[in-house]
């Protein structure tokens, strides 16, 4: 049994996708609250039923709880975990160090032969890294699993761009984080982090120990390619400009994130435009997604354009 956190995401779902084409039986973990309410729930239900459709065995679990994550691990051979990022918390680092200590302990008490957690470029990293510091964290704690332990490393998601579209579609411009605008950083689609997490898990060649791999896409891109990919799809005139760092803060509170959470955000973007956040020196196991940033934009702007316009009056 392949046990699958996060299975309603494109990372997790790809690899559930991919495990259940390969034969395999795989038990799909959707979120649930600490009372017993799913996560979402109408959301909830229709990842359920797409992963039901797959042949997935579908479970709840509540990441802070130890017991319950235990329950959900229950009988695995392998299993895919990651910690997710709470959008609507004031505390958004202690939730997820608390998600990450129940599933260690739980791991502990019982581990799988194969556990493969999903990380982030520059954890390996001390010090303040914002949002990838917490993954840091989570390497530590993993490690202390007797099991076969993967480590896999992915760069930004592209899908972390979709959000800025529908301003930048109206506006004509795409304000960005990453300064200065020429500059290249990796990225990769979720998808993709997903297949290579399926091909590891499936692959017996290394035994016990810590295997670190790190995954990026095709290519590496700047904020001003971002912009034109983007007018070239929605066949438009779109701009990218940097967002001012005194700005950063505004935006990310008007967006709706918690103070806190805003701050692990531009600290983490004080560390990417230092060129500090990238893949390990000397990391000997490297794989390169094949999704373009373009397959990944595509499907949204049609989605934004098939959209009804309201005349204003």
């Amino acid at each position: 049994m392949y046990v699958i956190f996060g299975a309603s995401g494109n990372a997790g779902f790809a690899t559930a996708t991919a495990l259940r084409r390969a034969g395999h039986a795989v038990r799909a973990v959707l979120r649930e609250t600490r009372h017993g309410v799913h996560h979402s729930a109408p959301h909830n239900s229709h990842h359920s039923d797409r992963l039901a459709a797959l042949g997935c065995e579908v479970a709840f679990a509540d990441l802070s709880d130890r017991a319950s994550v235990a329950e959900a691990i229950r009988g695995a051979q392998a299993v895919q975990i990651l910690c997710p990022v709470p959008m609507a918390d004031a505390h958004p680092e202690a939730t997820m160090r608390k998600m990450i200590d129940a599933a260690a302990e739980a791991l502990r008490a019982d581990p799988p032969e194969t556990v493969l957690a999903l990380s982030d470029y520059g954890a390996e990293l001390e010090g303040n890294t914002g949002i990838t510091r917490i993954y840091h964290y989570l390497e530590q704690q993993f490690k202390s699993v007797a099991t076969r332990l993967i480590l896999l490393r992915s760069a930004e998601h592209m899908q972390n761009w979709r959000r800025t579209i529908p301003a930048a579609l109206g506006s004509g411009v795409l304000a960005s984080f990453h300064h200065p605008l020429n500059k290249r950083f990796p990225t990769v689609a979720a998808q993709d982090v997903g297949v290579a997490s399926a091909e590891l898990l499936l692959d017996p060649a290394h035994g016990y120990g810590t295997r670190i791999v790190s995954i990026e896409g095709p290519r590496r891109i700047s904020a001003a390619y971002v912009a034109n990919v983007l007018a070239e799809i929605s066949n438009r005139e779109i701009v990218a400009r940097e967002l001012p760092r005194e700005q950063w803060t505004p935006v990310l509170l008007r967006a709706g994130l918690s103070e806190r959470h805003a701050q692990l955000i531009t600290d983490l973007y004080d560390v990417h435009n230092a060129g500090k956040i990238d893949v390990e020196f000397g990391m000997p196991e490297r794989r390169f997604g094949k999704t373009e940033l373009v397959e990944v934009f595509a499907p949204v702007v049609a989605g934004l354009n098939a959209q009804p316009r309201v005349e204003r009056v």
